[in-house]
């Protein structure tokens, strides 16, 4: 993440490295099928979309200020390998319009997920959540990503005050039934996304999941896969956090810096933080992320073109170990703290 660079332009789960997905323990595998590629696919909640287990995240694009021909040459090759899910937001920076201008003319090979309800277009700057606001982010969305339609536009991590006034829900359901957007779905954490969930709206959730963020395994992803909804997981390998031996000067790294260095992961610890492997710190975050009951898709962002395939790679990994799984949850139960919720 480049210095200055404000929280909120960052709330949405950036990865700086690579990392990888597994195959899921839980039932959802029995709905699960293999792309000719390898790569595992799951059903998208209630959708009529099967997802890839690993997506691409279109943050770190835009905030890194990719070359076009670096995108072009990424997201060809991932779509290549079997990506078929391509998530950004309007507030990327020019995120959308790398994209659109990348893979537009291979709309039909991959499902496209949005948020709305943030601008950075002058004379407007920040968040709107208004009905005509949030009508006006999805309008700005098709023509940056050259569609006619987006297959799941999320609201961008609005607070539950907003949610209940509900004017951006009004906007999302008039967007679904225009025709520019097939699904719509909430992208937040906490109590926000509880009550974003129990609303019956929505027809996907996006928040985060990982070794240092495991609010949402009691809190919301019991209800959300109760309820049949998509999950999207974001920040899958906690923002690579354990890669610093001292605590960052940058905030969007320090919150999970701090839970890491109480929580004491071995695997996240000493030469192992460093391993490319399966079993270094990277491949087992992500994987125990992939493992959770009701997780559809994980999003990580990268701008080396080569990396999604190196991701693709570690899947042959196969299931992190139930015995790990349980061992990462028991020391989360063990150690965490009131205040560890969900990172926005």
């Amino acid at each position: 993440m480049k210095r200055g660079a404000t929280r909120r332009e960052f709330l949405c789960g950036l990865s700086v490295v690579g990392a990888a997905a597994c195959l899921s323990q839980s039932e959802e595998s029995t709905q699960a099928s293999a792309s000719s590629s390898g790569l595992e696919r799951r059903r998208f909640g209630k959708t009529d979309m099967q997802v890839a287990i690993l997506g691409f995240g279109g943050a770190e694009i835009g905030y890194e200020q990719a070359e076009a021909a670096t995108v072009d040459k990424l997201l060809g090759a991932a779509l290549d390998g079997g990506l078929n899910v391509v998530d950004t937001a309007e507030c990327y920076r020019e995120s959308e319009v790398l994209i659109g201008n990348a893979i537009a003319h291979r709309r039909k090979e991959f499902f496209l997920f949005t948020k709305c309800g943030h601008t950075s277009e002058p004379p407007k700057q920040g968040p709107d959540w208004s009905k005509q606001g949030v009508l006006q982010s999805i309008e700005r969305s098709l023509k940056r990503l050259k569609t006619d339609v987006i297959d799941l536009v999320q609201l961008h991590s609005c607070s539950l005050a907003e949610l209940q006034k509900g004017e951006c829900i009004e906007g999302l359901e008039l967007a679904r039934k225009q025709g520019k957007t097939r699904y719509i779905g909430y992208s937040g954490d906490s109590l926000a996304a509880k009550w974003a969930i129990e609303s019956g709206r929505f027809d996907s959730l996006q928040t985060s999941i990982n070794i240092a963020d495991q609010e949402c395994l009691e809190l919301t992803l019991p209800l959300a896969r109760a309820k049949g909804m998509g999950v999207i997981a974001k920040r899958p390998i906690a923002n690579a956090a354990w890669r610093y031996d001292e605590q960052p000067s940058n905030d969007y790294h320090v919150e999970y810096w701090k839970r890491l260095s109480e929580l004491k992961y071995d695997f996240a610890s000493g030469e192992r933080r460093n391993d490319p492997g399966p079993d270094g710190a990277a491949g087992v975050a992500m994987r125990f992320t992939a493992t959770q009951p009701g997780v559809s898709v994980l999003i990580v962002g990268t701008t080396k073109p080569t990396r999604w395939a190196q991701n693709s790679e570690l899947l042959r990994a196969g299931a992190l170990p139930r015995e790990q799984v349980e061992a990462i949850r028991a020391r989360w139960k063990a150690v965490a703290r009131p205040e560890w919720v969900g990172q926005t």
